[in-house]
């Protein structure tokens, strides 16, 4: 694979990026529409195929936020046309990595010492790299670790990056721009927050902890004297990549255990601990030799205000619809209709919004779900696809739904979208305690 031996860090050599990618993306669409001239029934699929490999060559020498947020909407298969998700889910632990040197110099600027100093080994190629990081295997006194290592400048270029992105997502993603800029301060938080490794090992040793009990999950131990702000080291925990893994034949039994350590691990988090790993992707996530699940990043927590989380887990009570009062006052509470929203546009939205509430709580309606199910998950793809092409929401003056909802519904997403990659039936109504 590729590697690059810088970056670009500044402000200037980053928008240059950016400019050059929607000079192609613009010449993408010319050559379309003159093909389309020609063959009037031509598809969109080329064009997007295109674009996707443009975009993702940019923001994978750009790294950092602009990449992640690729990763986020790779993982919205409503938002995306396919050859977008299938390129983008690369970001999530496959995307090119840097060269050694330029590894070195990170490494010694944020440990005081090369890695063959620090370490007996450390691998010259990195084992994965992702959206923020790339993690090299390294050895000393026998003991096999995981070190991330963060790229170069990308602290700095968060605030930048999601500006510059702006105009692709709210273009090409058909975004309201009422909702991202309700959100995209959010998104600007958790994403400082995944650039602060000395943050990540605090969390990383504490969740860990609290979460150790939960059978079928296995956590590795983290290593302060190794760890800074830009580095972060820990145990290396044998298997692979919970993506990688799923391409093969998983044995039923190990699916379905999994399956049940994952709504286990999360239902707990967020019911118990009132914060969550969001950041459900494959790549988060090691298929281990034992047929446990390695989990083995806590870059992104979203931390659940109260208030918030007794409106939003209010809309799994069943009755809630029976309830027209009540659904009012929960809807209003999250923003999904407004007080001065015409009688027309609260009778649109709010049976917009029941029909969602309905389909994504369906699992927790029974004792057990079978996320194999593909007839839900076609009707919930089918549901945001339509969400994506509607007028009503693109042209809203108003951003529909509270901002810390945004991780929250990231983070289901992601957990069901992987017990269906998985096949896997669970019991939604463990004792999470």
């Amino acid at each position: 694979m590729k590697e690059f031996d810088k970056i670009p860090v500044s402000k200037v050599q980053r928008a240059t990026k950016f400019i050059k990618t929607g000079a192609k993306i613009g010449t993408n669409y010319l050559r379309h529409y003159g093909k389309k001239l020609v063959n009037p029934d031509l598809s969109k699929d080329e064009l997007h195929q295109d674009n996707a490999e443009d975009i993702y060559e940019s923001l994978s020498e750009l790294k950092g936020s602009a990449l992640k947020v690729a990763q986020m909407l790779s993982m919205d298969r409503s938002l995306l046309p396919r050859a977008y998700q299938q390129k983008f889910t690369l970001a999530q632990y496959s995307a090119p990595p840097l060269s050694y040197p330029l590894v070195t110099n990170i490494v010694q600027k944020s440990l005081g010492k090369k890695p063959e100093d620090l370490f007996d080994q450390f691998t010259r190629n990195a084992v994965n790299a992702a959206s923020m990081g790339q993690v090299h295997q390294a050895t000393k006194a026998k003991k096999t670790f995981a070190v991330k290592v963060q790229y170069p400048g990308i602290a700095d270029s968060v605030k930048s990056d999601l500006a510059m992105v702006k105009p692709i997502a709210l273009s090409m993603f058909n975004l309201n721009p009422a909702d991202y800029r309700e959100f995209i301060q959010e998104v600007e938080s958790r994403l400082l927050e995944e650039t602060d490794y000395a943050l990540e090992l605090k969390r990383s040793v504490r969740l860990s902890s609290l979460c150790n009990h939960i059978r079928g999950l296995r956590f590795p131990s983290y290593y302060p004297e190794f760890s800074s702000k830009r580095i972060l080291t820990m145990d290396w925990l044998d298997g692979e990549p919970l993506g990688e893994a799923l391409k093969k034949k998983i044995p039923a039994g190990i699916k379905s255990s999994i399956g049940q350590a994952l709504w286990d691990f999360y239902h707990f988090q967020i019911h118990s601990l009132k914060e969550v790993h969001a950041d459900p992707h494959p790549g988060n996530f090691i298929l281990m030799k034992s047929g446990e699940l390695g989990i083995i990043d806590f870059g992104c927590v979203k931390v659940i205000p109260e208030d918030f989380y007794e409106n939003y887990f209010r809309l799994l009570d069943r009755g809630l619809l029976d309830n027209p009062d009540r659904l009012a006052e929960t809807f209003n509470n999250l923003k999904f209709i407004y007080p001065e929203d015409s009688p027309k546009e609260k009778a649109f939205f709010t049976d917009l919004f029941v029909e969602l509430v309905e389909l994504l709580s369906r699992p927790f309606a029974k004792e057990s779900f079978d996320f194999s199910d593909d007839k839900y998950f076609e009707t919930l793809y089918a549901y945001g696809e339509r969400l994506a092409s509607m007028k009503e929401l693109r042209n809203s003056q108003k951003a529909r739904g509270v901002k810390d909802a945004l991780y929250i519904n990231r983070t289901y997403f992601g957990l069901y979208s992987i017990l269906h990659e998985l096949r896997c039936e669970v019991k939604t109504h463990p004792n999470f305690n």
